[in-house]
């Protein structure tokens, strides 16, 4: 209990001092000044007058319902956020992590808005929560990402509301002052899809329509072992915080896995497609590098670090994001089956759990493959 009480009251005291760096900029920000006159302001847009949209997100892998296109002019997409700290279970073995999360999933929910759309946030800690959280967007400008104006103790709230001025996939992510890999590696992360106006495109400029979209979060963990080698379990977060760490140092994960737990997205889990379906794949890794590969398909078109104004890279085998990063595949499936999706550094998918399946359904073309001996024809 003590451990709790003295991580708890770490992180207030670092967040009431990073409160107080920072508290000229809120300022600045809540008057909407800026802290220092500037040249190179850009031109105010007049939100009053905008269409306000309540979104309600999902967990993963699933994505919100979302138009491809912008219809009309921008719009005040608002979303809630609620942190959650919740013991999880990562594998068969039922080995505990005390994890974070927004909306309690791992990852957090995939926001989808439009270039140029403005997303106000509502950052809630519940005061069931022990520690202090906040929240950066890799997607806006200023304010440490709105970690800055998001800092929020166990029962306080934080509203707060950015321009998505760049078109891609970004990654988000609590950064508390002090403890920010702590909170990475708890599961405290997601992702916002921030489409073009005039949706995807490919390298020649035409349009990219997809059937299906998922949202596949990589997660890596910590998870101490006692002197004989079994996994540890803890009381509370704030228990578990000394021991974490020491294992974080050695940056070896004792678990990579894909949406909270191995085998999130396997079995039963998988994630379905039709042949002749496309198929949007998007991944976030806040943390690590990861190798994404689609054992049996391709990427058709690949924006490996998520950025809309690039054009994508085509017919790719395995893609590279970094971590703190998101990517973007798009696939039309052509043959049924179950396709392994994995991290293609194969000890972290086969030994570690970074893998999902696709299951597709449709009819089998042996032009693209056939059997021609098998085993028993002889």
């Amino acid at each position: 209990m003590s451990s709790q009480f003295q991580i708890t009251r770490r992180s207030i005291l670092a967040g009431a001092a990073f409160a107080g760096a920072m508290a000229p900029l809120v300022a600045a920000s809540a008057s909407g000044a800026a802290p220092q006159p500037s040249n190179l302001q850009p031109p105010a847009t007049d939100i009053a007058g905008l269409e306000r949209v309540k979104l309600q997100p999902i967990a993963p892998p699933f994505v919100h319902p979302h138009t491809q296109k912008a219809v009309g002019g921008p719009k005040i997409y608002e979303v809630t956020l609620t942190i959650e700290e919740k013991k999880i279970i990562l594998d068969d073995a039922g080995t505990e992590v005390h994890a974070m999360t927004f909306n309690g999933s791992v990852p957090g929910p995939m926001i989808v808005v439009h270039q140029d759309d403005y997303v106000e946030v509502t950052l809630v800690n519940p005061e069931t929560n022990e520690l202090q959280h906040n929240i950066d967007f890799h997607s806006a400008t200023g304010a440490l990402g709105g970690g800055a104006l998001t800092v929020v103790n166990p029962g306080e709230k934080a509203v707060m509301r950015f321009k998505a001025t760049k078109a891609g996939v970004f990654v988000y992510h609590c950064a508390p002052p002090g403890m920010v890999p702590w909170h990475v590696t708890s599961g405290m992360n997601g992702a916002i899809l921030v489409l073009p106006r005039d949706g995807l495109k490919d390298h020649k400029g035409n349009d990219l329509t997809y059937d299906r979209v998922y949202y596949v979060g990589e997660q890596d963990f910590y998870v101490p072992r006692d002197a004989d080698g079994h996994y540890k379990t803890y009381d509370s977060h704030g228990d578990a915080y000394a021991d974490t760490l020491e294992v974080m140092k050695t940056l070896t994960p004792s678990h990579i896995v894909f949406n909270g737990a191995v085998g999130a997205l396997t079995g039963a889990n998988a994630l379905r497609a039709k042949v002749g379906e496309k198929v949007l794949i998007l991944h976030s890794q806040a943390n690590r590098d990861t190798r994404p590969h689609l054992i049996g398909g391709h990427g058709d078109y690949v924006w490996a670090t998520g950025k809309f104004a690039n054009p994508p890279d085509l017919d790719q085998e395995t893609w590279f994001i970094p971590g703190g990063a998101a990517g973007a595949a798009f696939y039309t499936f052509h043959q049924p089956g179950i396709y392994a999706y994995v991290n293609h550094n194969l000890i972290e998918a086969f030994e570690k759990g970074a893998a999902a399946h696709f299951k597709v359904e449709g009819d089998w073309n042996n032009d693209l493959m056939t059997a021609i001996v098998t085993p028993n024809n002889h």
